[in-house]
């Protein structure tokens, strides 16, 4: 729709004044001079004029927006004309010394001004990755108000642009608001030189300088007493200051991809004159703390990918080490016997789990001279000798007698606790359940059926038997492999044997009755003959898991009331009747822990797991005729005795491991505290849907269970690692309030190491607040009684949240 007004049929109205263009002022025709008075008479107009005014077109109306952009562009031209050659606001980068405004970085971050400003609030600087040459002044001078000296890598270090005008209008923290200079990390760059200045923030915990060009240190570098982390791998140092390995709290150290020739761990402790000099920063400053012995807390140490040699390692390596790493160092340039003094030195470290050796060039003469027992390398896990001249055999042969059993297979996972992983040779890294298939691919291979004889196509001159001499009385079909076993389904069982209809069953259990009914008369009729007693073997892959060490118990349901004989067409039921189709194995006992015939066992010394779920036909514990004191199961680290109704109290009888029915008990025990006399190595213990009560779980209870205790006068308990306790009957925590208040203060309470505890469905009515204190990772308390806190408290923050809600509610 056009906005041009169409002219009126009538006298056309004249435009208002302040709409008027500026054409619109200058008439092109002469006008006559209007007369001052009023005449008497009207007189008319002439209609001439009318058809002057027809002829002019009507001036349109402007909107309000085109008037605003009429404005706008009128201020515009107003501004331009008004602008004079005195204004140099546009003359910023014609200034010879106001240095190039900094370029926005594509990652997001600030400035590198105003990154070292903030750190002056956060204690964190991160200068990775922006192609510096040093360590910029601007940051000794904002921090510590010092300017350092010129490096001679580089002379002149360029300007750091200024802040914005925005930032500059900001003010700088106050001094309360500040803090010391904590994290340092400029990995990335292309640093050359470290200032010796660096050695004044003296609060510095973690410095990260890797993938650098930093060829040496400063000697005040390792006056930066409170590092705990540092990192200079990927870079060209050749040497390291000497005071570095007197850092009283340096833990992590990574020296890796480097030129280091020489470790030399007792540098500041050899010389006289070392111990003489003062280490004192001036006259006025403080004194520095150092360790009296090399890196006294040092866990992990990476000094692969270097220069060195077995000779230039100093046998004084820190007692702490955990995971020692040298891979890829000419250990054996100086001869094979330092590599032997080196790994005797290894062996002595009471921490070391990973020791990795991988293409260090050495050999199974490493292992010369050194007599290793059951004390060397208590703690050791992992032994890296990959792409050596390490051998599977010279590796066995040294390492037997270390008291833990070796593996050589290469996995993804940790290898299982007690046994060491040894790695040879070529890495072929596999999953677990690879190293499993091809375990039982060997098993199946090499049997034969059908009487044959293997076929020796390995012998002689590598030809087969059969075309040096050609029988063909045996021919190649009567020797084959043996197929597996077909396992069958337990309905299929029942259908061969006629039991899957009632009457089936009903003719079974009479026949199985008259059966047992005859042969006790003949047993009886016949005079007693002395046999030797058989004891019931648990070695059947169904119970016995031989690759994980564990013993599985089928369960057993208590006998029901029995019925009348109306149902069956012979007899009526006996006991004997009744407790049949309810065993799997009338050979096993029916106790709930048959440890009398467990004990017995050529598994007893090795066994880790026990499960004995739902065994809950006789509730009582069998026990050998050996003293208590001595432990039955040594190795034993994980019971399961869930769904057993077991109470605060359990029957305890003496057996032989022959007997399987159940002797009388003779006498009835608190069943927590004889749990941990038998297995003094437990690490994991369920005891969930029992019938157990707070009164089993006083403080001493609680703390015998779950704290190690080296200083007993039996074997050493280790302490519980997991306690599940979920769907007994446990009102109150008490107990394990006892022990939480050991906690109080941030003490650290000896032998402690519980770390998962589940007391689910219970009837605890409150959960005292003490038991914030508990050093817990895994704390379940659902569906218990108590409304304080609420579900939302674990829901939404775990189990930390849940211990700090209790600590905040301590008094």
């Amino acid at each position: 729709m056009s906005r041009i007004p169409q002219p009126s049929r009538g006298t056309p109205r004249k435009a208002p004044a302040s709409l008027k263009p500026p054409e619109a002022s200058e008439s092109p025709r002469a006008r006559t001079k209007s007369t001052v008075g009023r005449s008497t008479t009207p007189v008319k107009s002439p209609k001439k004029p009318f058809a002057d005014d027809f002829d002019k077109p009507a001036v349109p109306a402007l909107s309000i927006k085109e008037l605003l952009a009429l404005k706008r562009a009128e201020a515009k031209k107003a501004q331009k004309k008004s602008s004079s050659l005195d204004d140099f606001s546009s003359l910023e980068d014609a200034v010879p010394d106001s240095p190039a405004p900094e370029a926005e970085d594509i990652l997001g971050r600030p400035p590198l001004r105003e990154a070292i400003e903030r750190a002056k609030s956060t204690g964190s600087l991160n200068l990775s990755t922006r192609s510096l040459q040093c360590i910029p002044s601007a940051l000794f001078d904002l921090h510590l108000g010092i300017t350092p000296e010129p490096l001679k890598s580089v002379p002149e270090e360029p300007p750091l642009p200024p802040a914005p005008e925005k930032r500059q209008q900001r003010a700088s923290p106050a001094w309360y608001e500040t803090q010391d200079l904590e994290i340092l990390k400029a990995w990335g760059n292309e640093i050359k030189e470290i200032q010796p200045e660096i050695s004044l923030f003296g609060s510095l915990k973690s410095i990260d300088l890797h993938k650098n060009q930093i060829v040496s240190l400063p000697d005040q570098f390792a006056d930066l007493a409170a590092l705990t982390t540092l990192d200079l791998s990927h870079n060209a140092l050749t040497s390291l200051p000497a005071n570095l390995f007197s850092l009283p709290a340096l833990s992590n150290l990574n020296v890796a991809h480097n030129a280091l020739t020489s470790l030399p761990f007792s540098a500041p402790f050899s010389s006289a004159k070392a111990k003489a000099k003062s280490a004192a920063r001036g006259l006025f400053g403080s004194d520095i703390q150092r360790a009296s012995a090399p890196l006294p807390k040092l866990v992990i140490f990476d000094a692969s990918h270097n220069k060195l040699t077995a000779g230039a390692i100093d046998l004084s390596i820190p007692e702490s080490l955990v995971n020692l790493d040298l891979s890829e160092n000419p250990l054996d340039l100086d001869g094979h016997e330092p590599c032997a003094k080196l790994f005797g030195a290894l062996a002595a470290l009471r921490k070391l789990k990973v020791l990795r050796c991988d293409k260090a060039a050495v050999s199974d003469r490493i292992f010369e001279g050194n007599n290793l027992s059951s004390s060397a390398f208590p703690s050791i896990s992992v032994f890296d000798f990959g792409s050596t001249k390490v051998t599977e055999s010279g590796a066995s042969f040294a390492l037997k007698d270390l008291g833990k059993p070796l593996d050589f297979e290469i996995t993804n996972e940790d290898p299982p606790v007690g046994i060491i992983r040894v790695i040879v040779g070529k890495k072929i890294v596999r999953e677990a359940w690879e190293v499993e298939a091809e375990r039982r691919s060997k098993s199946r291979t090499g049997k034969v059926v059908d009487g044959g004889e293997r076929d020796d196509l390995g012998s002689g001159s590598g030809k087969p038997a059969a075309a040096a001499a050609p029988s063909p009385q045996k021919p190649a079909s009567q020797i084959r492999p043996v197929k597996p076993p077909v396992m069958k389904e337990s309905w299929e069982i029942e259908a061969e044997q006629g039991l899957l209809t009632e009457g089936g069953k009903r003719r079974a259990r009479a026949a199985a009755a008259a059966a047992a009914s005859a042969n006790d008369d003949s047993a009886s009729s016949l005079p007693s003959q002395s046999s030797s007693p058989k004891v019931p073997s648990l070695t059947d892959p169904q119970y016995y898991a031989a690759r994980t060490e564990t013993l599985t118990l089928p369960a057993s349901t208590a006998p029901k009331a029995l019925g009348h004989s109306r149902a069956f067409s012979v007899h009526s039921t006996s006991l004997k009747s009744a407790l049949a189709p309810r065993v799997t194995d009338v050979t096993l006992p029916t106790a709930t822990m048959p440890l009398a015939v467990i004990s017995a066992q050529p598994f007893a010394h090795t066994l880790k797991v026990l499960i004995l779920a739902n065994r809950r036909m006789d509730r009582s514990f069998t026990l050998p005729t050996t003293p208590i004191g001595q432990p039955l199961l040594p190795r034993l680290e994980e019971l399961s005795l869930e769904g057993c109704n077991l109470g605060d109290l359990i029957a305890v009888s003496t057996a032989s491991p022959e007997e399987t029915i159940v002797p009388t008990p003779t006498e009835t025990k608190p069943i927590l505290p004889l749990l941990a006399d038998l297995f003094p190595s437990l690490r994991s213990l369920n005891l969930a849907y029992n019938t157990l009560t707070s009164a089993s779980f006083s403080t001493s209870i609680v703390s015998s269970l779950i704290l190690s205790d080296d200083a007993s006068p039996g074997p050493a308990r280790k302490g519980l690692k997991q306690l599940h306790l979920r769907g007994n009957r446990i009102t109150d925590l008490d107990g394990f309030q006892g022990v939480a208040i050991l906690f109080k203060g941030n003490r650290e309470v000896p032998g402690w190491g519980l770390e998962e505890l589940d007391i689910r469905d219970n009837e605890i009515g409150k959960l005292n607040p003490e038991l914030g204190l508990l050093p817990l990772d895994v704390f379940l308390v659902d569906g218990n009684v108590f409304r304080v806190p609420q579900r939302k408290v674990w829901e939404r923050e775990g189990t930390k949240g849940l211990l700090s809600w209790l600590r905040g509610r301590i008094e």
